[in-house]
């Protein structure tokens, strides 16, 4: 993507009469429908009319707090050898009143989810549009960004079966899109061990990348768009950065092996797979913990965000006892392939959480599994994956009966996800949640590509590297998160100007790369498909077409005038034929919608 777009963008917001820039950045020469200068409401100024919520909520008061990793002690420092060499001691579990004492409670991590002012001006502007149908709500909230087709296929099936379908994605063929990942991403169905022998003895990004560019390409294209949502929500759960890190030669079968295969299914099997996975012991450093030197990274942030949450109950002792049951896990150093080590194991019996174990035998994944288990299934856990699947789809402070609702049924079907996005979604607290909730940076670039209609192309691949160019610079970049608590899901975390700014240059940037005929890394529908084939007869009723088309509802009058106004038009103007709106000023209006808040809106 060339650096230049912000200058371009800038450029664009003068209204000047030539033509726009190409997606290379060369001025291309006016057509014959060009205007002379007679603009007195320049894009800019446009998009601060059309906009003004999405502007005042990225000015907030307080910055969210950011998060400070924990310190954590190498577990591989050389120390001086003894003058004599004796049997090292195996560390016993602390006496827990001696340890809790000299440890204040660790407070949560996550992002606020306290609504500021900002916030609710932004949400209340967002919904002053039409009210979304049920159709239309559950396309925006359960996929990657409605389009026009969605919309249409979930009215035609009827919600509750639309749901159905989604939460069986084995039943819904994905025939093109499993097509271009296999064809594309060959390293996707490497082992661990292949990748490393591959590369032996440097490392590579290349399987992150691969990982990641499928990642974005299922989003867009894939038919099974609530399976892609519950991907994006598990790999913001259980969280291991990407495309370089410790990681680098597990991460890809991380995600088709262990947050792919249940990301519907029992989150019991998914925190034991995760748990012994190798991307995952790396990223949490259990990989290097054994009885002697124990490493507490994973043991607390396994109660900490992965299970019971930070108010989940336990106490400073109880991290140094999961970190002891975790030991013994880890992984061949040679092939990177995960490997039981009954010599790192702590033995002794250990209790916590209402779990208690003998742990006689160093032979203890039995011991571990058991564990792990009952974490999965600890009400404390069923609370905190209810309410986090609730922010996703409901508000960033979903009520406490939805909750606890959520809760009982996820202990009810033994960890099942399925049965729990059910009820959600057919709850009364989803169907009155509209404009609650607000695209995240990532989120507004994929719903961009996919309500422009940009299918694969020549170099899909090069393309999908530019939407994470852009999502990098707004901030969200797709496993980039650096913390273990993943990228927070609540408007006030992204209420940022450089935020709103980059992701309004994509915007500009897709529209001006879908008007140009020699782009070929992918493919676009002409803009003027977004219209009626015969064209509106006011520039009133050609704005309402094109917010339809792209937002699928018009926008507000004041906003709809604020975009006609642009065009030195009015609302009852006519459109004539060879008026530069159907031409060359195209591009800018479909950008100037899209940087509405009702195209932001969940």
């Amino acid at each position: 993507m060339p650096p230049s777009i912000l200058r371009h963008r800038s450029a664009a917001a003068t209204d000047s009469p030539q033509s726009p820039p190409s997606a290379t950045g060369t001025p291309t020469t006016p057509d014959s429908r060009t205007e002379p200068v007679r603009a007195k409401v320049t894009r800019r100024s446009a998009v601060g009319a059309v906009a003004a919520a999405a502007v005042d909520s990225v000015a907030p008061s307080k910055s969210p707090t950011a998060y400070t990793a924990p310190t954590i002690a190498n577990p591989v420092t050389q120390r001086p050898l003894p003058q004599k060499l004796t049997k090292p001691a195996v560390t016993e579990a602390p006496a827990a009143g001696t340890v809790d004492r000299a440890y204040a409670p660790r407070t949560a991590v996550s992002a606020p989810t306290t609504t500021t002012a900002a916030t609710t001006r932004a949400v209340a502007t967002a919904t002053t549009a039409a009210a979304p149908s049920a159709a239309l709500h559950l396309a925006r909230r359960a996929s990657w960004g409605a389009t026009p087709s969605l919309v249409a296929e979930i009215t035609a099936q009827g919600t509750t079966a639309w749901i159905d379908a989604q939460l069986n994605p084995s039943a819904l063929p994905d025939t093109t899109v499993d097509a271009l990942v296999a064809e594309q991403w060959p390293i996707l169905r490497s082992k661990i061990w292949g990748v490393r022998d591959k590369y032996y003895p440097n490392s590579t990004g290349d399987a992150g990348y691969a990982i990641i560019q499928s990642y974005l390409a299922r989003a867009i294209w894939s038919k099974r768009q609530l399976l892609e949502v519950m991907v994006d929500f598990w790999t913001n759960h259980l969280v291991v950065a990407g495309p370089w890190g410790d990681a680098w030669d597990s991460i890809h079968r991380y995600h088709v092996d262990v947050i792919r295969r249940y990301a519907l299914g029992r989150y019991s099997d998914m925190l034991v797979a995760a748990a012994k996975h190798p991307a995952m012991l790396q990223q949490l450093d259990n990989a290097y913990s054994t009885k002697r030197s124990p490493n507490e990274n994973f043991g607390r942030e396994l109660l900490e965000l992965h299970t019971v949450g930070v108010d989940g109950g336990y106490l400073e002792s109880d991290i140094r006892r999961s970190a002891l049951i975790l030991t013994g896990m880890g992984i061949d150093f040679e092939t990177g392939e995960y490997l039981w080590r009954d010599m790192h194991h702590y033995r002794g019996k250990l209790s916590l959480l209402g779990w208690t174990n003998d742990n006689a035998s160093p032979a203890g994944t039995p011991v571990v599994d058991s564990y792990l288990n009952h974490l999965a299934r600890h009400p404390k856990t069923a609370r905190r994956i209810a309410t986090k699947l609730a922010v996703r789809f409901v508000s960033d402070t979903p009520p406490a009966t939805l909750v606890d609702r959520l809760a009982q049924v996820y202990l009810a079907n033994d960890t099942r996800i399925a049965p729990v996005l059910k009820a959600l979604l057919t709850s009364a607290e989803f169907a009155a949640s509209a404009g609650q909730k607000t695209k995240r940076p990532l989120e507004n670039i994929v719903s961009t590509a996919r309500v422009l209609g940009a299918a694969p192309g020549a170099d899909t691949p090069a393309w999908l590297n530019d939407l994470l160019w852009m999502a990098q610079t707004a901030g969200q970049a797709p496993m980039g998160w650096p913390a273990p608590n993943g990228y927070p899901d609540v408007a006030g975390a992204w209420a940022g100007a450089g935020t709103t700014l980059a992701t309004w240059n994509f915007h500009m940037y897709q529209t001006w790369t879908a008007n140009d005929t020699n782009v070929t890394k992918v493919r676009y529908p002409s803009l003027r498909t977004l219209l009626p084939t015969t064209a509106p007869a006011t520039y009133g009723a050609y704005v309402d077409a094109l917010s339809k088309r792209l937002i699928q509802v018009p926008l507000p009058s004041a906003k709809r005038d604020a975009v006609c106004a642009f065009l030195d038009r009015t609302a009852t103007s006519t459109l004539n034929p060879n008026d530069a709106a159907l031409g060359w000023r195209l591009p800018y209006v479909v950008a100037l919608i899209l940087d509405s808040p009702e195209f932001a809106t969940r």
